[in-house]
């Protein structure tokens, strides 16, 4: 399993995938616990309001992931111009 992080390429996809889920997890528990005017269980409205926190927790995991991974790709291109 720790080899998939040892690939920067592997990484970056990941960071991708988990930008789109958090991006995707904000805006349902922003129309869940914020627009939506029907009844709803309360079991079902909290889970909404998490979902507005987990949401952006997910989006800057990916973020920082992204950040690493580019970091991880152009690395030995800076070292062997600095050569």
């Amino acid at each position: 399993m720790f080899a998939f992080f040892e690939s920067p390429l592997n990484v970056l996809q990941l960071s991708s995938k988990v930008l789109v889920a958090g991006l995707i997890m904000l805006l349902v528990g922003i129309y869940g616990a914020y627009l939506y005017d029907g009844p709803m269980p309360i079991v079902l409205l909290v889970m909404m309001h998490a979902l507005t926190i987990l949401g952006p927790t997910l989006i800057k995991i990916g973020y920082v992931m992204r950040l690493l991974s580019q970091y991880r790709i152009r690395r030995p291109v800076l070292v062997a111009q600095t050569l």
